[in-house]
């Protein structure tokens, strides 16, 4: 018989950050209707020790016009979720993740009503 070795498991905080599923067919969702309004034109996504980012540009070549961050060590105290303009000025944050994106949805409403 062979000798089992045991998949090595992080205990506590793990490697890197990331968004679920759900969380990120939320985003995606978002972003392609802001794509198909013509707002927005690229994205990035930023995993690491501490926060997953989710940047959304209008153009390739410019800062992101919003962030949507994900920080589990918050999660007890203001919330996980933070929505942060173009200057780095939190937006929205909370616990869940639909009324931090309201913001930017109520703005693509206002788009398609023009």
């Amino acid at each position: 018989m062979g000798t089992v070795t045991p998949f090595p498991a992080t205990r506590g905080k793990p490697e890197q950050i990331g968004f679920e599923r759900l969380e990120l067919n939320r985003i995606l969702d978002l972003y392609g209707r802001m794509v198909a309004a013509g707002i927005w034109r690229d994205y990035a996504m930023e995993f690491g020790h501490d926060v997953a980012i989710f940047a959304a540009f209008r153009r390739a070549a410019e800062r992101p016009e919003i962030r949507i961050e994900k920080r589990p060590a918050l999660r007890n105290r203001q919330g996980m979720w933070a929505l942060i303009n173009e200057q780095g000025v939190v937006l929205k944050r909370g616990h869940e993740l639909g009324p931090v994106l309201a913001p930017v949805e109520r703005r693509l409403m206002k788009v398609v009503e023009d």
